[in-house]
């Protein structure tokens, strides 16, 4: 039991060096649901963890846990669980949590996941990069509502055929293993071709910082080169694993996209840096593009956050400037063998005019010149991020608010709702490509900006007037709702 004469808490940190998990931990069992103890070096729970029966969330990263504790199977509400760092090489079956909705595995040792990893039904964020697998057990097939799954740096020689059957697998990432590595390191040779060149460390002058993820730190500069100067953007890699793959893997992905007007183009491959870091020069991104969203929240989980009053909407010329955009990016980052792996709204810029770039290519996996991702399973990588895109839609709409519809935005609406439909299919065969999401997006931007103007169903894919009238008759006003 607790003791009673304390006051309940519901957080809990602890950053000193811990041999055992101190016996007043339990002190706070009733109350307890977020408990971190990274980076104590602890390598073994009591028997009794389970008291802690309100706990939700347990961070364990950077400790010593060489194999999984079953005790954490105790806890009934632990939903999130995180071991980064620990050079962990064996999870027993039967040790996940029951209601387990975030697992952080990231950067161990793991050679083989269990099989009862597929009674975790809950399972929405599974992050496995930078270990040693080889293959995913068959009943993680089960974990229908996985949504995020990284598996950058293993040793997968091919992705199972039932990852593209997951109803609601969005982001993925598989880069730096056998069944990618191949790919990527056919396009780095052809990366001359796409216009990046090298830049000397010594031609760059490194400015104020103008952010830091997980991959890396970005800053504002100056390259000096061929008697002229420009304004750029300068990435130094931190050389770890990440969450979402390696910073090689990330440079791979950058230099193989190559240009476009969607995208945050690379401008060149930084050489002799002093400290042997690698890094990027970067197309510099002027102030006047803001950040579309937020990174997910524990509570959100797979999905963005948004300010719950946001200064400014969107209009609806916006919303389809932007979603036509990063259709585009997305069209031609397939069209180049690559899947983005992170197509979330807080990895887009946009102006006022609705332009948008989209960035952040850590998650990035090239797929294109293996030859298991030729023809019919290429198709299902891409339309596996087209759910992705599915909720891009919903995002954005949901940051246009409109109390009153006129009715141009009406038929809009509408026909963005059945594009929305299609892309979100759980069936990955029934959606469309990212060709076909752009030229259906172009045309319902046609319409917003020309209301007497008539298009092809972006329902079935046809073309004609007669196809607009049938698509407005047969989808209620209920459908806007659920897709704003």
């Amino acid at each position: 039991m607790s003791n009673p004469g304390l006051v309940p808490i519901t957080r809990l940190r602890i950053s000193d060096p811990l041999s055992h998990l101190p016996a007043s931990v339990f002190d706070h069992a009733d109350s307890l649901e977020h408990l971190d103890l990274s980076g104590t070096g602890l390598s073994t729970l009591p028997d009794d963890f389970g008291r802690l029966k309100k706990l939700k969330v347990a961070f364990f990263s950077n400790c010593n846990f060489a194999v999984f504790p079953r005790q954490l199977a105790s806890c009934p509400e632990l939903e999130m669980v995180a071991f980064r760092g620990n050079h962990m090489s064996a999870i027993p079956e039967d040790s996940l949590p029951p209601r387990l909705r975030w697992l952080i595995l990231t950067n161990n040792e793991i050679v083989a996941l269990p099989e009862s990893i597929g009674k975790c039904w809950r399972l929405q964020k599974c992050m496995l990069s930078g270990n040693r697998l080889t293959s995913l057990p068959d009943k993680m097939a089960s974990c229908k509502k996985l949504g995020l799954l990284r598996l950058a740096a293993n040793c997968l020689e091919q992705l199972p055929a039932w990852l593209f059957d997951l109803p609601e697998l969005a982001f993925l990432s598989f880069a730096g293993n056998p069944c990618s590595t191949a790919s990527a390191l056919a396009r780095e040779r052809q990366a001359a071709s796409f216009g990046l060149v090298e830049a000397s460390w010594s031609d760059l002058d490194v400015q104020e910082m103008l952010g830091e993820g997980a991959s890396g730190i970005i800053s504002k500069g100056v390259w000096n080169r061929d008697n002229r100067s420009s304004h750029v953007a300068i990435k130094l890699f931190k050389g770890d694993v990440t969450s979402d793959g390696t910073p090689l893997d990330e440079m791979r992905a950058c230099m193989t996209a190559g240009s476009h007007e969607n995208l945050i183009d690379p401008l060149g491959k930084i050489l002799n840096h002093p400290d042997r870091r690698e890094g990027l020069v970067l197309q510099l991104i002027p102030p006047s593009y803001t950040t579309l969203g937020l990174p997910p929240s524990l509570q959100s989980c797979t999905r963005d956050c948004f300010p719950s009053s946001p200064s400014a909407g969107l209009t609806t010329t916006q919303s389809l400037r932007i979603l036509c955009g990063i259709a585009s990016a997305a069209a031609h980052l397939h069209n180049r063998g690559i899947a983005h792996g992170d197509l979330y709204a807080h990895n887009i810029l946009f102006n006022e005019e609705g332009h948008a770039l989209l960035g952040d290519l850590g998650a990035a996996s090239v797929y294109g010149d293996h030859e298991q991702y030729n023809g019919h399973n290429r198709g299902k990588l891409e339309r596996l991020e087209v759910l992705a895109f599915a909720h891009l839609i919903e995002d954005v709409w949901r940051l246009a608010p409109r109390p009153n519809f006129h009715e141009k935005e009406l038929r809009v609406a509408m026909l963005l709702a059945a594009l929305h439909r299609r892309c979100a299919s759980p069936v990955g065969t029934e959606r469309p490509h990212f060709a076909e999401i752009h030229r259906s997006l172009s045309e319902i931007l046609l319409l917003d900006l020309d209301p007497d103007r008539q298009v092809g169903c972006v329902s079935c894919g046809g073309s004609g007037g007669g196809c607009l009238e049938r698509t407005t008759a047969v989808m209620p006003t209920t459908t806007l709702k659920s897709a704003a």
